[in-house]
């Protein structure tokens, strides 16, 4: 074997073993030391956030956004309505992803004019009481979150069909909203999933 072969090969050699040490360093010890403080620190973020009724079954997650309509599409009265999905068939975390349609796109024009003339006649409120994240998807398509104003408008609706005071539905409301990240990164957000959920536990 001349010179040229044998530094080739105590370089491939070499090559191997980095590539091994590193595989077992990066790919098997750091993926478990971070899954690990995960597990410790933070349980729940870590398992997906995910939320259970009162019979500890899990329903969702408090991370991604859930249609409360029946087979038809049709809102359910006693349930607050999600922002439209433009995932999938509707928060479909395999196919994650807004609508890619520019706002002076005229599909997505009239669907925003169709659904706002929706929504007013369901809450019965005017159609200038319709706020943009009841008509307009996120960018993820998953967003589980809508604003206070929608969740506003809502109320009456969602007490109405389960028979329980206005006020008990707007203190729900209130315990679910929440601030701004960090205390200004964007605005207040109602988590959807997790306020339905409450009012399940309610009853009505």
């Amino acid at each position: 074997m001349n010179s040229t072969s044998r530094a080739t090969g105590r370089t491939v050699a070499v090559a191997v073993r980095a590539m091994v040490v590193f595989t077992l360093l990066l790919g098997v010890g750091y993926t478990g030391v971070v899954t690990l403080v995960g597990q410790l620190a933070l349980p729940a973020p870590a398992n997906g956030s995910l939320v259970r009724n009162d019979a500890g079954q899990v329903v969702g997650s408090a991370l991604i956004g859930q249609s409360f309509t029946d087979a038809d599409g049709a809102a359910l009265p006693q349930y607050f309505q999600s922002r439209p999905s433009a995932a999938g068939d509707g928060y479909d975390g395999g196919a994650s992803s807004g609508s890619n349609l520019g706002p002076e796109n005229t599909d997505l024009v009239a669907a925003i004019a169709e659904r706002k003339a929706a929504i007013a006649a369901r809450e019965g409120v005017p159609e200038s009481a319709v706020p943009a994240d009841a008509v307009t998807a996120s960018a993820s398509g998953l967003d589980p979150h809508i604003s206070p104003a929608y969740a506003s408008i809502q109320v009456d609706r969602v007490a109405a069909a389960r028979g329980l005071p206005v006020s008990e539905v707007r203190r729900l409301v209130a315990e679910h909203t929440q601030g701004p990240d960090l205390g200004y990164l964007g605005g207040s957000t109602v988590n959807v999933v997790e306020l339905n959920l409450a009012l399940d536990g309610l009853g009505g």
